[in-house]
């Protein structure tokens, strides 16, 4: 297994993680590195990072938790197009459930997909996320919960 690992967004990593790639049928479904960015300045609240695979970055997931009730989210999660069929998004998701947890110290994590993102459904339901049949009234997802 790979040696998956994360590190905050700095002068050292930024611009190799903006340049993360997308196969082009998959933009749909997800922000730009840079949209997220721009949001996690804005929202202090969200935490950026990129993953990491030995010493490449591999891609970049943001998550953060909020409100009165610590609602925690594993909001995005993208693999570099070069990257992605290697397992490296498997394993940064459940390094990340980890992570969350602990950080936060929520048995609770939320994510959202976008409806017709079957890889994404198969990927997260895979690992133990549960559809709530419930959209996320912000942007019409799908919500998914995953319960320590």
């Amino acid at each position: 297994m790979a040696n998956i690992y994360f590190k905050d967004i700095d002068d050292t990593n930024e611009y190799i993680v903006r340049n993360i790639k997308l196969k082009s049928e998959q933009e749909k479904f997800i922000e730009t590195v840079d949209e997220c960015l721009k949001e996690a300045a804005a929202h202090h609240q969200w935490h950026p990072v990129a993953i990491y695979c030995e010493e490449d970055i591999v891609g970049f997931a943001m998550y953060g938790s909020f409100g009165p009730n610590k609602e925690t989210w594993l909001d995005r999660i993208m693999i570099d197009e070069k990257d992605q069929g290697k397992g490296y998004g498997k394993q940064a998701i459940k390094s990340l459930i980890d992570i969350i947890s602990k950080e936060y110290e929520v048995n609770v994590i939320y994510l959202s997909i976008t409806e017709d993102n079957n890889k994404a459904f198969e990927l997260n339901t895979s690992i133990g996320f549960k559809y709530m049949n419930e959209r996320d009234p912000n942007n019409g997802e799908l919500l998914f919960k995953y319960t320590l």
